[in-house]
């Protein structure tokens, strides 16, 4: 998981100022990750999703989003997002 957390350290410098990243629950093979953020209006939503994947892959770590669990959002473009990604388990973390 320290591997992931620097994922997630590395989306948010990156990405901070329109979406933070953080886990909320860890399991064997998978990682729930919450987003949340006004998110850039001209970027697609699921961009962001993906940019974590090719975040994990320069730490040697292979992440697939595979479902939205949950979508809130608000009327000031504010969203929350929980999303189930896989884990490669040949992947350190």
């Amino acid at each position: 998981m320290e591997a992931l957390r620097r994922v997630l350290d590395e989306f948010n410098r990156l990405h901070g100022s329109e979406a933070r990243a953080r886990i909320v629950r860890a399991g064997e093979g998978e990682v729930v990750i919450e987003f949340e953020g006004s998110f850039c209006a001209t970027c697609g939503l699921y961009d962001y999703f993906d940019d974590l994947k090719w975040e994990a892959l320069d730490f040697g770590l292979k992440v697939e989003p595979v479902e939205v669990l949950e979508a809130e959002e608000d009327d000031f473009e504010h969203g929350r997002y929980l999303v189930r990604y896989v884990l490669d388990h040949s992947s350190p973390g």
